[in-house]
């Protein structure tokens, strides 16, 4: 079992900065042992992909994120991290930490909150 946790939500002005974080606990060797991914979800709306490293070394983002996001690890303190830049008020959502390496293996964070508002 993999536990995720993340922080770093809040308020942000547009054009501000907020670096959310993803803590990994539980069963794991190594971070990059999974494809690793933000998401994010506004009410009303689906969840969406914001931006995902695999395990094979690839990054990917989500159009409407290109150029302003980040994704980042951090093995050693088995985090993952999702630096965003330049905020839009529509990017406000709760964002969502995943993980998985195969059937049975899937695993989700709890959320955190991010809000943008002057």
């Amino acid at each position: 079992q993999l536990q995720l946790v993340e922080s770093g939500g809040g308020l942000a002005q547009p054009g501000g900065s907020l670096t959310l974080s993803c803590a990994a606990s539980g069963y794991i060797y190594s971070i990059y042992d999974y494809d690793l991914g933000w998401y994010r979800q506004a009410p009303g709306s689906q969840r969406e992909l914001v931006a995902t490293f695999t395990r094979s070394g690839s990054t990917k983002y989500g159009d409407s994120v290109k150029g302003r996001f980040t994704i980042s690890g951090d093995d050693a303190k088995n985090t993952i991290y999702l630096q965003m830049n330049s905020l839009k008020p529509e990017d406000a959502a709760v964002y969502y930490c995943h993980a998985a390496r195969g059937p049975g293996h899937n695993y989700w964070g709890q959320g955190t909150q991010v809000t943008v508002s002057s």
